[in-house]
């Protein structure tokens, strides 16, 4: 069965199906593998052309080169559709529209803005200009041998890597930036009927008059991999992750806790892999790890808990440092995650204290607090009846005979450390 499982094979080669995909969201490199897979089975399948159907803020450099690079070397002829009216093909997205066979939009869209953003933070100093500048130049030159290759408009190519332009559907219809506005997907077929386009110099042209649009989904393994590259559902798993392993540190032997908290912790690096990470934001959220652990250990009064949190807000903030808002963690995000933290470790060390503070009920611990009587004189050294059992007992006060005691300790060599009670003669033994 074939990546576009609905269609039967014999359905490619007479233009009956016109596969697609759609492009919601950020331009990650799971959304590229998705990409160029699909255009790959069409392409073997031999498909009159493929469709993109665009609505992006933009993505990664490296994600979108690879879709670009896919579509520049198709055999079929692809087709970018900016759609439905509100949709943006920003940043990388209008740099993959221009590569595009046959670039449209629907009215009420957008495109442009591709300036390159630094990611991961940096400074201001000249070597950092001067590696900007680099970045900027090549992506220019970049941006115009796209436009070149497919026709279009160099200059304009150039403004919006250089100038961060942004020109709506019919001003980039009117500077040849696209090649038509379709309103809906039933006029794009129809205009798109008797277009031609080159093959490796030769003009072949596209019938699309009886071609059926078929959309090709990700799949369970793509789909998730996609959804935990969001930086606030790899934040989440991240948080999920700590507060399991604190609590299987702090309670040993729960392991359902350690082993959900590991599983969310190796999500959420495959998810961060794909982002912008600034590594003293990582350090600050790893630093607040160790002084949660360590108010378990260590009699803090709950200085450490506070510092820990502190430790994991200011990290989680600096975290992913980019300027593109998409690539952000939302800050509601943090502050729910740090509150919820903040929650669990006071129910959590509330727990571990009472227990630590319990009084034992088995073992000779449990024998701390039990009444008897003494059955010789204790000075210091002699014998007690505790529980039912005769003692060898020691009193740092001096005991009569008869006189009742009070289990105040455990020595070594299973001897009892005892103290006369208030009151005389309060025990008997029988038989």
């Amino acid at each position: 069965m074939g990546i576009f499982s609905g269609i039967a094979q014999d359905s490619w080669g007479n233009g009956a199906a016109l596969p697609a995909v759609r492009i919601r969201g950020v331009i990650n490199p799971v959304l590229a593998e998705f990409v160029t897979t699909a255009l790959d089975a069409a392409n073997r399948n031999q498909a009159p052309a493929f469709l993109i159907e665009l609505d992006t803020p933009g993505g990664l450099d490296q994600a979108m080169r690879r879709i670009i690079q896919g579509l520049l070397n198709s055999p079929a002829p692809v087709i970018v559709y900016v759609s439905p009216s509100g949709s943006r093909a920003a940043s990388a997205g209008a740099l993959i529209a221009l590569a595009a066979d046959f670039a449209v939009m629907a009215p009420g869209t957008n495109i442009g803005a591709a300036r390159p953003v630094r990611l991961g933070g940096g400074g201001e100093g000249k070597e950092d200009a001067a590696l900007m500048d680099k970045v900027v130049q090549d992506a220019v030159a970049y941006a115009r041998g796209i436009a070149q290759q497919r026709g279009r408009n160099a200059q304009w190519a150039e403004d919006i890597v250089r100038r961060s332009v942004s020109t709506p559907a019919e001003e980039a219809l009117e500077l040849k930036v696209i090649d038509f506005i379709a309103e809906d997907q039933e006029d794009l077929l129809r205009l798109l009927d008797g277009r031609r386009y080159l093959r490796k110099g030769e003009e072949k042209r596209l019938e699309t008059s009886a071609l059926q649009v078929v959309y090709q989904e990700m799949g369970w393994r793509q789909q998730i991999l996609n959804t935990i590259s969001d930086p606030n559902v790899a934040y989440m798993l991240l948080m999920l992750g700590i507060l399991g392993i604190f609590f299987e540190i702090s309670q040993p032997g729960a392991i359902f806790p350690g082993a959900i908290g590991a599983i969310a912790l190796l999500l959420s690096f495959l998810g961060f892999q794909t982002l912008p990470i600034n590594y003293v934001g990582a350090l600050l959220i790893l630093l607040g790890i160790v002084l949660f652990v360590l108010e378990v250990k260590v009699t803090s009064y709950g200085m450490l808990t506070i510092g820990g949190l502190a430790s994991m807000t200011f990290g989680s903030l600096i975290l992913i440092e980019t300027a593109e808002p998409y690539l952000q963690i939302s800050r509601a995000v943090i502050l729910a995650a740090v509150a919820v933290t903040a929650v669990f470790l006071l129910l959590v060390l509330f727990f571990v204290v009472r227990t630590q503070r319990a009084r034992f009920i088995s073992g000779l611990e449990a024998l701390v607090g039990e009444k008897g009587e003494a059955v010789s004189d204790l000075s210091p050294f002699g014998k007690v009846f505790v529980h039912g059992e005769y003692w060898n007992a020691f009193s740092a006060r001096p005991v009569s005979q008869g006189e009742g005691v009070e289990v105040v300790g455990i020595r070594n060599n299973l001897q009892l450390e005892v103290a006369p009670l208030p009151n005389r003669g309060g025990f008997s033994i029988e038989g």
